[in-house]
Formats: C-alpha cells, structure tokens, sequence
C-alpha cells in the first residue's frame, strides 16, 4: 500500500469532514428554514447558522470549533494491512490539528493533560470490519461533546417524566425517543440528528446508536416497523416547540434513524447518540494499493450554496434585530446596564472578553483570578487557535460550547470575581439563575456550533493566561466588535430555557397514549 498516498487521503477526509457540510445535511437545514416563521428567534438562528456554513466553505476552516472526538468506521478486504490504516490515520489526525482543520481535544482523563495533537489512549476511535468487496470504505464522524453530553440510554421497563411508563415493546420505545429529544433541549445544539440503537448491552447498544449516524438523512429503513417508527418520530417531534438552540420554535429535529438487534432475556436498552446540526460525517472508498480516494459518500444529489442566499439571510437576521430591543455593551459592564436588560433582548458587544471553560471555573473556585474581571464578561469558548510566524496567535474558530457543565461554579465566581455577563449556549440551571438575580449578572446565548461567525467576530488576541491547561481551557483575551446574542436568562429571575422546557414537557404529555 502507498504509505504517503493513504495518508494524504485520510488528511483530505478529515479536512472535508471538519470544513465541509454533507449535501444531504446542507439539504436538511434548507428544508428547516423554509417552515420557520420569519422575525423570531430561531429564524435569526438558522440565518447565522447557514451564514455559517457559507464562512466554512470560504475559508476551509472547522464549521465548529469542537471537531469532537474523530471516530473512524472501516471496512476492508480480507488481506489489507490494518495497522497501516491505522497509522495513515494517526499521522492525518496530527497534520490536521498542526493546521488548525481539527482542535487539540485529547484529554489525560488523570492528570488534565492535553496531548496537542487529537492522539492518545483511545483517541482517534478507530473500528475495523472486513468485507469481501475489493475496495477500502473509510468512515468518519466529528461528534462535538456538546451533543456527545446528551446522548441517553434508557433500561425498559421504566418511567418517563411527562409520558409515564415504557413498556418493552415498540410503543415503549417510541416513548424513550420522544424523551429523548424533550431532555436534550437546546443544550445538544437544535435542531438534531438522532440515532437510536434498540437491544444489545450498554455498550453495543451505543455503538449502534452512534452507526446509525452513518446513515443518509434521506434513506429509507428497510424494516417496516422502524420505519413508521422513524416516520412517527419526524412528524411528532418538532410539535414539542424547542426549536433552534432551544428558543422555541417549529424545527426540533432534522433527522432519526433507528436500527435493531437481539438482546438478551434479563435485558432491554434502548441507546440514542444526539448529534448537533454541524453534522459532520463523509466517507471515501479507498483503492487498496494505490491509496487514492476513489469516490466520496452522502454526495448524491443537489448541494445547497447558502452564499447565493447571503444577501436575504442578512436582511431577515437584520430584521430580527430591529424588532427587538438591541443593546450595545462594553466591558467593563455596570450592574445598571445588567438590570435594564430583559429575556429576548439581542446584544451586541464590543471591546474586551475572556473565555473560560472547565479548567478555568474550577481553578478559579480556589484561586485567584490572572486578570481584573471585575463588570467583564466571560466567554464558554475553547477555540481553534493558530499562532504565526511572529509568534502572534489567530482565532480559526470560536462557538460556545454548552454551558450547563458550569453550573456548579458559575454563581459562585460571578460574585466572587464581580463578572457581569457570562456568553454560552443551552442555558443554565437555578443555581446561576438565582446568583444572576442577587449579584446582577445576564446569561446571553450566543448560536451554537457559529464557531465562523464568531471567530470573524473576534478582531484581536490580546494576551493569554493558564496555558497549562491545554489550547481550549486556557483564558483567552480577545477583543471584539459585533458579537452578538440572545439574553436568554436576565437579572430578574426570568428564563427562557426554563420556559421553554416547561412548555415543552406538556406538550409532550399528548404523546403519551399507545400508538404502536
């Protein structure tokens, strides 16, 4: 096998992968557009995220700045070298990571450590199966741990807040789905793919979750009774109202797909993998010997440019806007200007935040801060950063990730350190919602997986602290002009993410009769 041919074409999918949204995918969220009711919230949120898209394919650089975990699936003829895969593998992911096309996410699980280059003990994930066709079909998925983090499994029999009990049949299952997109919210970054895996054990079960995410959004289940159940679930689970990032509206879900297999007597799981909207999975068919890619997979069919529709997406972003009340702030931010703010205000900031992720919360719950945050603003950001060769870093992506996990901190820092205005995606818990009253604090939920958008954004990196925790915790200072978001959870004990998961929940109450 040619060594450096092979690992060109791994290098070239990951690459793809990252950079490039699937046809059937781009076809998908077109779709989600057309029925979403024009000046709402999750309209100004589908304009940003095929925006987006746009700014990815421009520019070659990661549609979000979490590029996941690389999972790799692989069917080869009897004969081929594995191992050699394997390393080509390994070399592209480095490569890819060195050249800011996927961000360092290998984590020592004991000592914090980041590896730098996306390898290490598990990662990437690579599975092998044979075949007996003669050529070599390469796999790959870019699950972001945002959505990771909602994946769910269910033990029938059970009981479900808002549908009551699951049976061990196909009705019962029909309910854990339905659950399943109800308890992701927007947290997963809505609207989503799901893949849901019925029978095995804990881990099989997952496994076949996550591999009916290889499936084309468009297919068709060949077993007729998971087909209806696929059907079903399309149908019923964008009336639970959730919508973009979880701001309410008619596009929930994007996809579903689900696939069987035997278990055994003592046991029945039912597993969903969640996948966020950047659904980021291609596949190539690989010449044995030369190495070369031969065909690219989910290629079939019209591929939607949204840059042709740049000018009309700006002007509906734009009338959102105008609708509402639209607030310009710069840090540092007076405990004034927090209390004027109200749920479903856009803001528009200007000048200086920092990020801070895991690694930051919990450091600064027991030391000091490096920089006055006093009225500042904290960003839930690990971005994809590039230094030149003057030794000056550069933003190549910047999303949120999902806030939630810092729910056990954030009240408690805010007050601690006087911050006024903390940046994420999916809202937060009571904890924060109280501290965000007494202190004076604003959540503001900037559009998930926008990791484009924001990084353009972003003017300048002014300095950097803690580095010790690897690229994606470390505390960024970036100054920027325009970043726009949501008030989603203000100074007066109001949220949106609360509302909308109450709502929710009666609505899926109604589907709570037999149906199957």
């Amino acid at each position: 096998m040619n060594m450096e041919k092979l690992q060109e074409s791994m290098y070239d999918l990951i690459v793809e992968t990252s950079t490039n949204l699937p046809k059937d995918v781009r076809r998908a969220i077109k779709a989600a557009k057309a029925k979403e009711s024009a000046g709402t919230r999750s309209a100004m949120s589908l304009a940003t995220i095929t925006n987006n898209i746009s700014m990815a394919d421009e520019n070659v650089s990661p549609i979000c700045q979490d590029t996941g975990l690389p999972t790799f699936k692989i069917k080869t003829p009897v004969g081929v070298n594995q191992l050699q895969i394997k390393e080509a593998i390994k070399h592209a992911i480095a490569l890819a990571t060195k050249n800011g096309k996927l961000r360092p996410n290998s984590v020592d699980s004991l000592t914090g450590a980041n590896s730098g280059d996306n390898l290490g003990g598990g990662t990437p994930v690579i599975k092998f199966d044979q075949w007996e066709k003669d050529y070599i079909d390469v796999r790959l998925i870019l699950k972001g741990g945002g959505c990771e983090n909602k994946n769910i499994q269910y033990s029938l029999p059970t009981e479900l807040e808002g549908l009551g009990r699951a049976g061990r049949d196909l009705d019962g299952i029909r309910k854990c789905i339905m659950h399943s997109v109800y308890q992701a919210q927007g947290q997963g970054c809505s609207a989503g793919f799901i893949g849901v895996g019925i029978g095995g054990d804990r881990s099989s079960g997952y496994d076949l979750a996550k591999e009916q995410l290889f499936r084309s959004v468009e297919d068709v289940n060949p077993n007729e009774d998971l087909r209806k159940l696929e059907e079903y679930v399309m149908e019923h689970a964008n009336e639970l109202g959730i919508g973009t990032m979880g701001f309410g509206g008619e596009t929930t879900l994007l996809g579903c797909k689900v696939g069987v297999m035997n278990r055994i007597p003592a046991s029945f799981f039912v597993s969903v993998a969640y996948n966020c909207w950047a659904y980021r999975r291609l596949g190539v068919a690989v010449h044995p010997e030369t190495g070369e890619i031969s065909e690219w997979m989910y290629q079939e069919g019209e591929k939607i440019d949204f840059a042709t529709e740049a000018e009309k997406e700006s002007a509906a972003a734009a009338e959102t806007v105008e609708e509402s009340k639209v607030v310009t702030l710069q840090a540092p931010i007076t405990e004034e200007q927090i209390r004027e703010l109200k749920v479903g205000d856009v803001v528009q900031i200007n000048g200086r935040m920092y990020t801070g992720r895991d690694a930051i919360h919990h450091h600064l719950m027991e030391n000091d801060a490096p920089v006055d945050l006093n009225g500042q603003v904290i960003y839930h950001c690990g971005p994809v950063m590039m230094k030149d060769d003057e030794g000056q870093w550069h933003v190549k992506a910047a999303g949120p990730t999902t806030s939630i996990r810092e729910e056990p901190y954030q009240g408690d820092i805010m007050k601690k350190f006087g911050i006024r205005a903390v940046i994420g995606k999916g809202g937060m818990g009571p904890k924060t919602l109280k501290a965000l009253e007494e202190h004076g604090g604003v959540y503001l939920n900037a559009i998930g997986g926008a990791a484009q958008y924001y990084a353009d954004c972003i003017k300048a990196v002014e300095g950097v602290d803690l580095m010790n925790f690897g690229i994606p915790e470390a505390m960024w200072h970036l100054k920027v002009e325009g970043f726009t978001a949501v008030v989603t959870m203000d100074s007066h004990g109001n949220s949106l993410h609360k509302d909308v998961d109450k709502s929710s929940l009666e609505k899926l109450a109604q589907f709570k009769e037999r149906v199957f």
